[in-house]
């Protein structure tokens, strides 16, 4: 498929998946879901409980990520990644990889 620059919808992938944190999160859930809030915030060192929250909601907004609460007390939150939130597992491996690449590339290059 020849992708047309006057057509291309990686904008908005990228207006998704964009920030510091969401590929992350990501890559946490799809490796391990469910997850509390609590074991995200151990496993995210440096995020906020402020940001991490922002994120998720935005996650759960476009229905890649299902948040379960549980009406107990004090109350369990718990993170999954849905089946439409897993349909990025492909994309986030490659991005990873071409960071690793990038990464390796960059490092033998100031040698």
């Amino acid at each position: 498929m020849e992708l047309e620059p006057d057509l291309c919808n990686v904008e908005e992938a990228l207006d998704i998946l964009v920030g510091k944190w969401k590929p992350i999160i990501l890559l946490h859930l799809l490796k391990e879901s469910p997850l509390r809030f609590s074991e995200l915030t151990r496993k995210i060192p440096g995020i906020t409980q402020k940001m991490l929250t922002k994120q998720l909601r935005e996650l759960e907004k476009e229905d890649i990520v299902h948040r379960t609460v549980y009406p107990v007390v004090p109350p369990k939150v718990e993170y999954s990644i849905t089946q439409y939130g897993e349909s990025l597992s492909p994309i986030l491996n490659a991005m990873h990889e071409w960071g690793t690449h990038h990464t390796s590339r960059q490092n033998n290059q100031s040698l």
